[in-house]
């Protein structure tokens, strides 16, 4: 009996332990939590968005140039002589008034041949006279003794009249001659402005041609701003560009950061050149600034000097009713997204007139009343369900999607505004 026991015991136990596992395993089951059930449609996408601004834009274009000398002549004498006299301006940055002397040539030649020519004026003045009287003898003898005849032109000394006024002539070009190489030996400018460079002293002999130096003016200075072909239709002016009083000249403004301070001065767009750059393929409209170191100086707080390289802004044309939008709502070269009432996303062709660093100007496209979308978006489809938030973080219920789930009771609940911080960080 005792066999017969143990014999069960050894066929039932297994069995036993493999039903136990099955039911705690069951158990185990029926006891885990079930998932909560998801929501049939897709979670809408968190987005910020900003508002249109639809007004008359002014469009500038930015370029950049250098400041050049409007007029600039290299110094050379016309005479030659050795120097005796060099101004004291007369050096690197030095500033001279129009017709001031910066250097002398030895003038001493030069007025005795003005006191040569001299003398052969008034020998030449005196051989007239002696004509003249000569003449006139000559005509009243033969009116007394030519018994009605007509008198030849020798008779009358008419040639030797005529030489004599020839010689005269001859005597006072060379006056003016002489006192024309007394006068150019010295040297100076017919404006006002500075010197660029010298190279001339005194005691040296020049001859004429000579390089003494070179000078510029500062009445005036010019800036070559290359512009493209947009560049150019948003300014408005023909190729062959030249202010008048019926095309005026655009306003420029010229900066630039000179001795670690911001600088701004005002220029005008005077003229193009004649001819776009083979090598940049663009056309340089000349900008212009009037006495850069006088009251072009006193508005910037410095003067303008010759050689600095400057930024320049050009006002171009007004567009009329022209939409402003923020530059990070451009998709692409001509796209934006805006947020469409109840809650879904629209894709909007736009015509873009121009853009900067921080706005976009376009005309057509969208409306004033639109809200465009700012913040990056993947994957994006027009009506894409979004929930829309302000650049503030607050939500715009009208432009947002609903969002509802239900909890393991089967209840419903909203979803609160935790997107618009997640939106935020992913900006």
């Amino acid at each position: 009996m005792g066999k017969l026991v143990g014999r069960s015991l050894l066929l039932f136990l297994p069995l036993a332990v493999a039903v136990a596992f099955i039911v705690v395993i069951i158990g185990m089951v029926r006891s885990a939590p079930q998932p909560e059930r998801a929501s049939a449609e897709p979670r809408p996408v968190a987005v910020f968005a900003a508002s249109i601004e639809n007004t008359n834009v002014t469009l500038t274009v930015t370029t950049q140039g250098e400041v050049r000398p409007l007029t600039q002549i290299n110094l050379v004498p016309q005479v030659s002589g050795r120097i005796v006299y060099v101004n004291p301006n007369f050096i690197e940055g030095g500033f001279f008034e129009a017709g001031e002397t910066l250097i002398q040539i030895d003038d001493a030649d030069y007025r005795l041949a003005v006191t040569r020519a001299q003398a052969q004026v008034a020998q030449a003045q005196q051989s007239l006279i002696r004509e003249q009287a000569e003449a006139d003898l000559a005509t009243r003898e033969w009116e007394e003794l030519g018994e009605g005849r007509q008198a030849s032109a020798l008779t009358l000394r008419e040639p030797q009249l005529a030489q004599a006024r020839a010689s005269l002539a001859a005597a006072n070009a060379q006056l003016q001659e002489a006192r024309l190489g007394l006068e150019r030996t010295r040297i100076s400018a017919p404006f006002a402005g500075r010197v660029r460079t010298k190279s001339a002293g005194v005691g040296q002999f020049v001859s004429p041609g000579t390089p003494l130096g070179e000078v510029f003016g500062t009445d005036a200075v010019q800036i070559r701003l290359p512009l493209t072909d947009s560049e150019l239709s948003m300014l408005n002016i023909p190729v062959a560009f030249q202010a008048s009083a019926g095309s005026p000249a655009p306003l420029v403004r010229v900066s630039a950061t000179l001795a670690g301070q911001y600088r701004e001065w005002e220029a005008r767009l005077v003229r193009t050149d004649s001819s776009i750059d083979t090598q940049t393929r663009v056309l340089y409209a000349i900008a212009l600034v009037e006495d850069p170191y006088g009251a072009a100086a006193e508005i910037g707080g410095s003067p303008l000097p010759v050689g600095l390289f400057v930024d320049a802004e050009i006002q171009g044309r007004v567009v009329q009713n022209a939409f402003v939008l923020p530059r990070s709502a451009l998709r692409g070269s001509d796209t934006v997204y805006v947020a469409q009432d109840g809650g879904t996303l629209g894709v909007r062709n736009v015509s873009v007139i121009t853009s900067d660093p921080d706005r976009l100007v376009v005309s057509g496209g969208v409306a004033a009343t639109d809200m465009v979308i700012t913040s990056p978006i993947r994957a994006a489809s027009d009506g894409m369900r979004i929930r829309t938030f302000d650049q503030a973080g607050e939500i715009i219920a009208n432009l947002s999607a609903v969002i509802t789930t239900e909890d393991s009771a089967g209840n419903e609940d909203e979803s609160d505004g935790s997107d618009a911080a997640q939106v935020a960080s992913a900006d």
